[in-house]
């Protein structure tokens, strides 16, 4: 008993201090950002307008009737940067046609005039952003395949061999069109953005999407065109780089100045710019500077160069059948279609960064659905307009909300006005067509970057150090620049890309497909992202990305994406 007394026993084993937690080194070296649906730069958001005078509040300008000077000058910019790429497209493909400088100036007043009635339509029943629906160069491969196949015919002048050409576009536009109205108002195009539908068989990109699939779409819709940026302002480096150093360093140091140059300068310096460096090669060009040059450099550095002052009527108002009987051809038509695809694609993209820099949450299903459906029937008007192209949301005008900090839709509404009065009255329209093209390239060296850095803010919904994700980022980036580039530069003077086949539609729609950078990045990057298994859902941005698939899912979708003047208690609920 002594000795069980006297006995000490070994203290029970004492369980291990939990070790401490590794220090939060990012704490200690500056804030952290939480991710944010929307930007809260903007001076005005996507239904807030400018005002007359400078408003310490400006989102509360709600005034639906505020047709003020500074929204005047604001749509005006729109216009202008819309024109570029119209101008563009125009002076590119029409002489290809056989058709002469009056043809040309006509062709631009019709992209011109369709461009404001689909861009009215969009903004108020299609996707309600404040996106501009311009010419789209998706249209070229098809159009290459119509004028090679003409070439080989007899016709009594160049311009007969034009004007069937474009009736020839006129059908081929016509039917194809519906492949857009189909996909668009059949809800196939929402549900390849949204959650899985038992309509299988309709079902053909987008239950697949998420963020990891958005970053790089959006991306390549502005880093795609870079052969609309320097390349373009190489052409006339004295005009285009002078423009291009003049508008950052008027833009973004002299607004420090004061705070009425900055209200100023960060809005118009666009057109400030524009101004100066037009009226410089305007000095340039009567000095007889480019007398002795190259005749590209004359066409690109001269002001007087286009001839559309002197080609383009008074006025003309557009009209259906203007060119005469549509003409249709099975082979044209299909070649079409995959135009008709490569430009809904780019539209999506667009779309997404548009929501972006206008303040608003991202487009839902339904609102993706319509807005492509609308494409279609807009383009069907192209068609029986005859347009030369068709049109898809316009990425340097999207890129123009980030650069003056002004997303409002009423502005892009107002720019439709502009549209339509310098496509009927020519002479007014020709005046602005012939600002050269080098400084276009200029102004779209930085619009588009501001476009391709807005996709890649979309990557903060998903988790960015997850290694499966950089795998599916970089190989999309990367695979989405690189093929597209293939078929470029593969292609032939007269069109004819790398896949050639005996079937010339066949090849049209898969050459067609695979130069646009936009396009690719939705293959790649949607294979990629649903066959390649994620650790946890939320690496890939679901839980965000859901709620805003549904019509009723969040809140704000109503506040944005509503129709106007309660047209939705018209319509059938499958177009709301």
């Amino acid at each position: 008993m002594g000795e069980t007394e006297n006995h000490h026993h070994p203290p029970p084993p004492q369980a291990a201090a939990p070790a401490a937690a590794p220090p939060n080194l990012a704490l200690s070296r500056g804030p952290t950002w939480t991710p944010a649906e929307q930007l809260h730069q903007l001076q005005y958001c996507i239904h807030s307008n400018p005002s007359w005078q400078q408003n310490p509040l400006p989102r509360i300008s709600q005034n639906p009737t505020c047709f003020t000077a500074q929204a005047l000058l604001l749509a005006f910019q729109h216009y202008i940067v819309n024109l570029g790429t119209t101008v563009l497209i125009a002076s590119n493909i029409v002489p290809l046609m056989g058709g002469t400088h009056g043809d040309k100036a006509r062709v631009i007043q019709v992209l011109l005039f369709m461009s404001g009635i689909n861009t009215l339509l969009q903004t108020l029943i299609g996707s309600r952003l404040p996106t501009v629906m311009g010419a789209s160069i998706a249209y070229a491969l098809p159009l290459f395949s119509i004028i090679n196949d003409y070439n080989d015919e007899d016709f009594a002048s160049p311009h007969d061999r034009f004007v069937h050409s474009m009736r020839t576009i006129q059908g081929s536009m016509i039917v194809s069109s519906f492949l857009n109205i189909i996909l668009g108002y059949g809800r196939a195009w929402g549900e390849l953005t949204s959650a899985f539908s038992k309509r299988f068989l309709l079902i053909l990109l987008s239950r697949f999407f998420s963020p990891i699939v958005v970053v790089p779409v959006v991306c390549l819709v502005g880093l795609g065109l870079f052969a609309r940026g320097f390349p373009l302002l190489g052409n006339c480096v004295e005009i285009g780089l002078p423009m291009l150093i003049l508008l950052m360093i008027c833009q973004q140091y002299l607004k420090r100045i004061h705070s009425r140059a900055h209200l100023i300068l960060e809005r118009f310096a666009l057109l400030l710019c524009i101004g100066i460096v037009w009226a410089f090669a305007a000095i340039l060009t009567v000095s007889g500077a480019y007398n002795d040059v190259k005749p590209a450099t004359k066409q690109s550095c001269r002001t007087d160069r286009s001839f559309l002052m002197s080609s383009a009527p008074w006025i003309k108002i557009p009209y259906p059948f203007q060119w005469g009987t549509p003409i249709f051809r099975a082979s044209h038509v299909f070649g079409m279609l995959g135009a008709a695809l490569v430009s809904s694609a780019e539209s999506t993209g667009t779309f997404f960064a548009a929501a972006r820099l206008s303040g608003a949450t991202a487009p839902p299903a339904h609102v993706l659905s319509r807005s492509i459906g609308l494409q279609g029937i807009g383009m069907l008007l192209e068609g029986l307009f005859g347009s030369l192209v068709g049109t898809t949301a316009s990425v340097e005008n999207v890129g123009l909300l980030g650069l003056t900090h002004i997303g409002s839709r009423r502005v892009v509404q107002i720019s439709t006005a502009f549209m339509i009065f310098f496509s009927i009255f020519g002479k007014f329209g020709a005046f602005f067509a012939s600002i050269p093209l080098p400084i276009f390239a200029a102004i779209y060296c930085i619009l588009l970057g501001i476009v391709a850095a807005s996709g890649i803010t979309f990557i903060q919904f998903a988790n960015s150090n997850s290694m499966r994700n950089i795998y599916v980022l970089g190989v999309s980036l990367f695979l989405g620049l690189s093929i597209p580039q293939y078929f470029v530069t593969s292609r032939t003077f007269d069109g004819h890309g790398p896949v050639r086949t005996n079937a010339v539609w066949f090849n049209d729609i898969l050459n067609t497909i695979f130069s646009s950078p936009a396009t690719v990045a939705i293959i790649v990057g949607t294979l990629l992202d649903n066959t390649l298994e994620a650790n946890h859902v939320e690496d890939r941005g679901i839980p965000w990305w859901k709620p805003f698939q549904h019509s009723k899912g969040d809140v704000r979708t109503e506040e944005f994406y509503s129709y106007p003047l309660r047209i939705n208690e018209y319509l059938p609920s499958r177009f709301l």
